[in-house]
């Protein structure tokens, strides 16, 4: 069998941009059998040397760009894999100016878009809200993690471009009455047990809060994006309870990994007695009461009170196939049948906890969430820290 090999990360570099014309074609038909990663901006650092099947190709701004985008739909009639925009002089012009092609553009915003900065700052977090095309905010350092973040990106915007399926015409006008009314029940028990539930265990959550900052140092809440319904990604929130740099000690235990090393399927991670949690964090985990803040997702419409976990986007990635994606059709929650069923087990395989989830996603309904919430206290104490 003949070796195959993989090109690597290799800048191509289009500099004087009034003049790009008159070299574009030429370096674009250099890369026709590569994915291009059109990095847009003054790259003073090197770029990472081992990315398989990406090239990258470097220009100065966004009328650069444009052009080598038009060039790749001209002659071979395919767009870039990513746009990397890195911030610098005037680059918020440059954001207005990319605005401006999308919308004249609209098959573009199938291409991931990614924010190049030094550092993640309240600022770079605005102007990610005021541009809804950046699909995220990544610095120098994540640029080793450019290819994952690309596939992953590219999953999630083909499914969310994709349009809805229609309202079966057989449907009976009866059931589908029965539907709607089933999400109002929902959501209207959704808002008014959340709402309530707050004014409740603010109390509580003072002293949480008093209690954690106590303890250790980093933020009172955990909050980091999630995917819910549809594969819509939210900001999830708990009380922390690990160390403050927990996710970076993560990849040091997987060999705990409860659901094992499952590299070419559906990927969980949960440890059993996880190192990384502190004292407080084990009793707020074993009652349930590092997930209060959850509350504040169902008020946003996020999540609701009975639904399929969120999942982490590292997750979440790799239950995109057609035989576990269904899972996401059902809403997302603080409780389910999951947590019901399996709860605190170690003896559970991820194909088990998906399966739960499909079942539920099947069987979603107001009468039966009902159901899973009278059943919800007993499982909220459980022995095991997982």
């Amino acid at each position: 069998m003949d070796k195959i090999t993989t090109p690597t990360l290799q800048p191509v570099v289009c500099e004087n941009v009034p003049n790009v014309e008159m070299n574009t074609g030429a370096v674009v038909r250099d890369l026709v059998n590569e994915k291009i990663v059109l990095m847009v901006g003054q790259f003073q650092h090197r770029l990472p040397e081992d990315m398989p099947y990406l090239k990258s190709l470097l220009v100065s701004n966004v009328a650069g760009a444009e052009k080598v985008i038009a060039e790749l739909k001209r002659l071979y009639r395919r767009l870039p894999a990513a746009i990397v925009f890195r911030v610098g002089n005037g680059f918020e012009t440059g954001l207005s100016q990319w605005q401006e092609f999308f919308a004249l553009q609209p098959a573009m915003m199938a291409v991931p878009f990614f924010l190049l900065t030094e550092k993640v700052t309240d600022r770079a977090r605005s102007l990610k809200k005021d541009f809804p095309f950046v699909d995220d905010i990544i610095t120098r350092e994540s640029l080793k993690d450019l290819s994952g973040k690309i596939e992953f990106v590219t999953k999630f915007k083909n499914m969310q471009l994709l349009p809805p399926e229609p309202e079966p015409a057989a449907l009976p006008v009866s059931a589908r009455k029965g539907q709607r009314l089933g999400y109002v029940l929902k959501r209207t028990f959704d808002i008014t047990a959340a709402s309530t539930a707050l004014v409740l265990a603010s109390p509580l959550m003072l002293l949480i809060a008093i209690a954690i900052k106590l303890e250790s140092k980093g933020n009172i809440f955990y909050a980091s994006p999630r995917a819910g319904k549809n594969y819509k990604i939210f900001k999830f929130y708990k009380f922390r309870t690990m160390v403050a740099d927990a996710d970076k000690q993560l990849a040091k235990l997987k060999h705990l990994n409860q659901y094992g090393d499952n590299a070419k399927g559906a990927v969980f991670y949960k440890v059993s007695n996880d190192p990384r949690i502190t004292r407080l964090g084990n009793f707020l985990r074993n009652t349930s009461l590092d997930e209060i803040p959850q509350l504040f997702n169902v008020l946003k419409g996020d999540m609701s009170l009975v639904g399929n976990r969120p999942l982490p986007l590292y997750e979440a990635a790799t239950l995109t196939t057609d035989e576990w994606a269904e899972r996401f059709i059902a809403p997302a929650g603080i409780t389910g049948l999951w947590q019901i069923s399996k709860r605190g087990k170690k003896e559970m395989s991820a194909e088990e906890r998906i399966e739960l989830d499909i079942n539920y996603a099947h069987r979603n309904s107001f009468a039966y969430d009902m159901w899973l919430i009278m059943n919800t206290p007993k499982a909220l104490i459980q022995k095991d820290n997982v």
